[in-house]
């Protein structure tokens, strides 16, 4: 029992951290909500701690892969806004 309740710890910070990522998702963070809802809701009857481990792991790589994506899109803005295109012509 002592495993399910460290384990629920974990579930609930990873679901808090995506629900903190998902407000600058590009579709809307009212789509990001449902989403990810919808993803845990479908597991939450899983029992096998193992299972429940490799769900986590895959939580942590989405979170990783939402983290590119909002350096990336980061990078491109300020790239555009500090780095003139040297192919223009004026």
């Amino acid at each position: 029992m002592k495993m399910a309740n460290s384990l629920r710890g974990e579930v609930l910070n990873l679901y808090k951290n995506l629900l903190y990522l998902g407000r600058d998702y590009p579709k809307g963070a009212d789509y990001f909500k449902r989403r990810l809802k919808n993803v845990f809701l479908k597991n939450k009857d899983v029992k096998n701690p193992e299972k429940i481990k490799e769900l986590i792991a895959q939580g942590e790589f989405v979170m990783k892969e939402l983290e590119a994506l909002y350096f990336l899109r980061k990078y491109r803005a300020m790239k555009q806004r500090y780095y003139s295109d040297t192919n223009k012509t004026t």
